[in-house]
């Protein structure tokens, strides 16, 4: 019986390699010198002072990089009236403007790290400031500073979905409408391993070599060919451990470009390790919406229409995944578990001097849970209703599945007033009352909150996902080529449980590679929560070719007509006798013969859940304690609960550390970042999120073999919602009408001190 995961012995002993564990010969390190201003134009560097410093190799600025291209960053979609997308570009490293505090500006190369760092902080630049913007809603004000001359009033895209005539037709007709403005505030990942890269390039081979943290080769290998120039072919990302991902590991960042650049100029590896401040200042971050929702109602409650205006903060430039994560990964669940087919969003995309946004785990569904979720349950309470009784009103029967929603999207399968019936049992929602009773009496608030979510889970950027399954080594073990990167999500065990379930292998003979100097595959990066579902389907197709590959093969080795040979618990037999030759033996005895190299592609399903929280609040400290917490999700097929489990308490964790703590804060005048460390930005802590029930109620799909759904980013769709419904359910019991996240201590204090 297999304990824990295969990758757990090698974690949890150190024995994982990270970026910064690797090293080439004769490697210089890097140092990169970042603007201390929002926004200003560069008059001058002198590089003299630094080059002059000991141990120096090269210093490069923005003129040195001119051959390499802008940062990728596209989007398959118009805009309301055909607009395009604008994308200003973005440099390696800055030019003629810096356009955020943190933006890299210079390249320092020496032959020690704190030598490279001692001459960084030796470089002289000369600045001219411009005033800056910070947010969205004032970013597109008349008359703001723009970002970039070429993006007019710091709008990139007007982007729309849904049928605006539709649904203003059913405003109109509506018995009752109920607005709310809901701010989904911006968050920084923080993932434990900084960003770092070790950069090579092999002339004789005309290779590039990126050891580097990333989420999928296949994505980032992609995004280097559009920067250097050269097919992607010539280009190989490299990387064992990841240590975090969430999203911001998914695209290329300008470092790595710069890096490549000067490994190739300099004629020797060029190795960069970040700072956690660096994570602060210049990694991607995420959220920063500003959602304005409303519902239409008939006379009987029933939803009839909803619409959404939307503004997303961007930062300076722009992210490869930042324009779609903000449009298409937010209306791909327009109107949530809701039969409401007259729904519309208006979303505009603008920039900031801010760092760019992108993924963060939910990548765009956690904005549209949230935007609907608080809105449906500020309308059962404005209505003084029941909200899972309001939300079944509206639900979409399962007997309606395939069902297409307003924005076009066809939901799969699902079960939505099953999934709330079995968490409202959970939760004993009847038993609130008494609760809220008794919390009273010891001078405490206690407030429920509730979500019925749905996400889309990944469809992938890549035409397919390729494999390979190869036999190596004198003992048997199989190792498996797969392109989705392995970040904490437990891959090495749930594909070799896969793999291991057709050909009857042992789970420990199992090894997983997906990102090496040796191989090229395409396909997808790890996101969307689409891991097992799409590449675990490809691998279980694979591992079923393997198998009737092996028939002749067999059939030859025991003598035997094909026709005669079963296979059965990892062996080859001849049917009737106890003759028999088992996979791993007839792999060593043909070598390389059983190998096999496969290609498939699986798309998106949805995901869905009802998640139910009951927090109470100490009037005295704004201190606030999950009491309860009950989720209920609909994964489909399962391969490991274990691993799901650990996926959906982490989900949790960080939809609760964005309610209760994070939130990244700019200066509004100087445009500074005044969060750039764990002093002024409070991540999550093990025990904030206590006395979990975790339940299952799965509806497999049809559209993959495996039935799975994905169930990566559930947990954070669904607590965001549900959490600071019950937040704010509490507040509202001491008459506090409107409140934002994140709910700190001292913000919750504040609401509840009596107004003048």
């Amino acid at each position: 019986m297999l304990k824990g995961r295969l990758e757990d012995q090698r974690m949890l002993t150190g024995r994982g390699r990270y970026v910064s564990d690797w090293n080439l010969p004769g490697q210089a390190y890097a140092y990169f010198v970042r603007s201390d201003r929002a926004h200003a134009e560069i008059l001058s560097i002198d590089k003299a002072p630094a080059l002059q410093s000991p141990g120096v190799v090269a210093v490069l600025t923005g003129d040195d990089i001119a051959s390499l291209k802008s940062l990728p960053a596209a989007l398959p979609a118009k805009g309301r009236g055909g607009m395009e997308l604008i994308n200003p570009g973005r440099p390696a490293l800055a030019q003629r403007r810096v356009r955020f505090a943190g933006d890299a500006l210079a390249m320092v190369v020496a032959d020690t790290a704190a030598a490279a760092q001692d001459a960084g902080e030796r470089l002289a630049v000369e600045y001219r400031d411009r005033p800056a913007v910070v947010s969205a809603r004032e970013a597109l004000a008349k008359g703001a500073p723009l970002v970039h001359d070429a993006v007019p009033g710091n709008l990139v895209l007007d982007y729309e979905s849904g049928d605006e005539s539709k649904t203003r037709t059913a405003f109109e007709n509506a018995a009752r409408v109920i607005k709310l403005t809901v701010d989904i505030s911006r968050v920084v990942a923080n993932p434990m391993e900084p960003r770092a890269c070790l950069a090579a390039y092999l002339a004789g081979e005309g290779m590039y070599h990126l050891y580097t943290c990333t989420q999928g080769a296949t994505n980032m290998r992609n995004q280097l060919s559009a920067v250097l120039g050269v097919p992607p072919e010539k280009i190989r990302v490299i990387a064992d451990e990841v240590g975090g991902g969430f999203g911001v590991r998914f695209n290329l960042y300008p470092e790595y470009c710069a890096a490549l650049l000067a490994a190739k100029q300099l004629g020797r590896p060029v190795k960069w390790t970040g700072t956690r401040s660096e994570v602060f200042l210049a990694d991607e971050q995420a959220r920063d919406v500003l959602s304005h929702g409303e519902l239409a109602l008939d006379a009987a409650g029933r939803i009839t229409g909803m619409r959404f205006d939307m503004l997303a903060n961007l930062g300076a430039y722009l992210a490869p995944t930042g324009p779609f994560i903000n449009t298409i990964g937010v209306v791909n669940c327009l109107s949530g578990v809701y039969d409401v087919q007259a729904a519309y969003a208006r979303i505009r995309l603008t920039l900031t001097n801010t760092a760019p946004l992108a993924a963060y785990r939910g990548a765009g569904r956690p904005v549209m849970s949230y935007a609907i979720e608080r809105l449906v349950e500020h309308a059962a309470n404005e209505l003084g209703v029941d909200p899972a009784q309001f939300r079944r009103k509206s639900f979409i029967p399962r007997s309606a599945f395939p069902y297409r929603i307003a924005a076009g999207y066809e939901y799969d399968s699902g079960d939505f007033s099953g999934v709330l019936d079995q968490a409202l049992a959970a939760a004993d929602w009847n038993g609130f009352a008494a609760r809220k009773a008794e919390a009273a009496k010891q001078g405490r608030l206690r407030g429920r909150g509730m979500s019925t979510y749905i996400e889309a889970t990944g469809a992938g950027f890549a035409p397919q996902d390729q494999v390979e399954l190869r036999w190596e080594g004198e003992e048997g073990g199989l190792t498996i080529y797969a392109p989705t990167h392995n970040h904490g999500q437990g891959h090495e065990t749930t594909f070799a449980q896969v793999v291991s379930g057709v050909i009857g292998v042992p789970m420990e003979s199992v090894r997983l590679r997906t990102a090496g100097p040796d191989f090229y595959l395409v396909g997808n990066a790890t996101g969307g929560s689409r891991s097992l579902l799409a590449v675990g389907s490809v691998l279980l197709l694979a591992a079923r070719e393997m198998v009737k590959k092996g028939l002749p093969l067999a059939a030859e080795q025991l003598e035997a007509a094909e026709a005669d040979i079963e296979f059965s618990q990892g062996s080859y037999r001849i049917k009737g006798t106890d003759r028999a030759i088992s996979m791993q033996n007839l792999a060593r005895s043909r070598e390389g013969e059983l190998d096999i190299a496969y290609a498939n592609k699986f798309g998106a399903t949805f995901p869905n859940g009802c998640h139910i929280a009951e927090v109470e609040i100490d009037r005295e400290t704004g201190e606030t304690e999950i009491a309860s917490y009950v989720a209920c999700d609909d994964a489909g097929h399962i391969i490991n609960h274990q691993i799901v489990e650990g996926q959906v308490q982490g989900g949790l964790t960080q939809g609760a550390g964005q309610v209760f703590s994070e939130l990244a804060v700019y200066d509004r005048e100087t445009g500074q970042l005044l969060t750039g460390s764990f002093m002024d930005y409070a991540m999550p802590r093990a025990g904030l999120v206590e006395r979990i029930q975790l339940l299952e109620h799965p509806v497999p799909t049809k559209l993959n073999p495996l039935g799975a759904k994905g169930v990566g980013e559930a947990g954070v769709t669904g607590s965001l919602p549900a959490l600071m419904n019950a937040v704010v359910d509490a507040l509202r019991g001491a008459g506090v009408k409107h409140f934002e996240m994140p709910a700190t201590p001292h913000r919750v204090w504040q609401a509840l001190q009596p107004r003048a």
